[in-house]
């Protein structure tokens, strides 16, 4: 009896043991007939597009420096009168104009280096000099990989000193022109999402739409000479009601890379750049029933901001013949207060700006409203009251904006001393647009 027992227990382990091993093999069997997991679905490509159908009718009451016939204004003129004493600029002007009319396109498509992907095109019919204006004109042409805390932006986009969520509201297509940085440029974007609230931003980039005051003429020149590129880094905190931050930047142009000079007249290379720091600040906080917002810039060479000044040229004592540079400095700040109401929303905006001259005494001035010697934009003040009245997708505003300029004579260093001469404008902006 022992022994059968042995022997029945000897070949029942043997069976599970042979059991087992079949289903083993059965086991691979189906691993093997298996299919393989599907791949992870790909978001489609997508596009939507947007954009509106403006208007604007103006009626100004004193001749400014503007452009896109008198479109966008920046600051009045100086007084210049003629042979019977009249200032030929104390007059009034009007237009209607329809060039602000934008199109855009959003894309998104399937992933790429793990990271989603978009692109965003836009463009409108400002033209890109007075003589191309009612034609298109390229805003916006980028694309970007978001990997949630790290976002890579290729291609042409805002400045980085613009702030898409804290700039100026106005009606006048200016958007506060002057007072807050304007543009778009090519450049490569990286932004860093450092925490839940907070994240830092580097940009390269060179001039594209609006570039400094080239000695040759040529535009982006200066830009396009240098080897390096400007570089911009911006840090933003952000949360449900505050979005604030602070940039810094560093531009480094080579206005010329020849100079003739001499009795026959020969080139020679000149080696002479500008370099610059601009710092500027921003807040905006939105409450329930208004929004406030403010920026502030310490600005040397903003030229391409569209901004008042420059850079200075001059003569080292060392080397007569080498023209080389220096910033001419702008400061300039802002300030708005706008309703957050649905269908009737008034706004003011009040902004200042001045050109604080260089360092050095110059020769010849490459900027915007700022000479050697000659008569000269010391300072420009803006006042914008407007009410937007808003029904789904159609706005309706009008908006009462006086702008106030000091001129003077410049010494050389570009900055306005002695007896100042006060001008003014008075714009009245009737603007209606429909967004799609």
């Amino acid at each position: 009896m022992k022994k059968l027992i042995l022997s029945l227990i000897a070949c029942a382990s043997m069976l599970n043991v042979a059991i087992a091993q079949e289903k083993k093999v059965e086991e691979k069997k189906a691993d093997a007939a298996a299919p393989a997991p599907a791949p992870k679905p790909q978001p489609a490509f997508g596009a939507t597009i947007g954009g509106f159908v403006r208007t604007d009718y103006i009626w100004d009451s004193r001749k400014s420096a503007s452009v896109r016939e008198d479109h966008l204004n920046l600051y009045p003129l100086d007084v210049a009168k003629d042979a019977n004493g009249n200032d030929v600029n104390a007059v009034p002007q009007s237009n209607f104009l329809s060039l602000t009319s934008r199109i855009n396109l959003k894309i998104t498509g399937p992933d790429a280096f793990g990271a989603k992907t978009s692109a965003f095109f836009e463009g409108d019919f400002f033209g890109n000099t007075d003589g191309t204006i009612g034609l298109f004109r390229l805003r916006h042409a980028n694309a970007s990989l978001d990997w949630t805390k790290t976002k890579l932006t290729f291609g042409q986009t805002w400045y980085p000193q613009f702030i898409p969520e804290c700039f100026p509201g106005v009606a006048n297509f200016s958007t506060g022109i002057l007072f807050n940085p304007f543009g778009w440029s090519t450049q490569a974007r990286i932004t860093r999402n450092l925490n839940t609230n907070t994240s830092f931003a580097l940009s390269l980039y060179k001039d594209r739409e609006f570039g400094a005051v080239s000695p040759s003429g040529v535009t982006n020149e200066a830009s396009s000479n240098s080897a390096i590129p400007t570089i911009h880094g911006n840090l933003q905190y952000k949360n449900a009601k505050l979005l604030m931050g602070v940039g810094v930047e560093y531009r480094s142009l080579r206005p010329r890379m020849t100079i003739s000079t001499g009795t026959p007249a020969v080139t020679v290379e000149n080696k002479g750049k500008v370099n610059s720091v601009t710092v500027n600040a921003y807040a905006k906080y939105t409450g329930k029933k208004a929004t406030i917002k403010a920026y502030g810039i310490l600005g040397q060479n903003v030229t391409h901001l569209v901004m008042l000044g420059g850079y200075l040229g001059y003569n080292s004592t060392t080397d007569p013949v080498t023209e080389i540079y220096k910033p001419l400095k702008t400061n300039a700040f802002w300030f708005e207060l706008m309703s957050n109401h649905a269908k009737v929303a008034p706004a003011l905006f009040v902004g200042y700006t001045v050109n604080n001259g260089a360092d050095v005494q110059g020769k010849a001035a490459y900027a915007r409203g700022v000479t050697v010697e000659k008569r000269t934009v010391k300072d420009v003040v803006r006042a914008a009251g407007r009410i937007d009245f808003k029904s789904g997708k159609f706005r309706i505003s009008p908006e009462l904006e006086y702008t106030a300029a000091n001129w003077g004579t410049s010494d050389k260093t570009g900055a306005v001393t002695g007896a100042l001469t006060n001008v003014g404008n008075m714009r009245f902006l009737f603007s209606t647009a429909y967004t799609f």
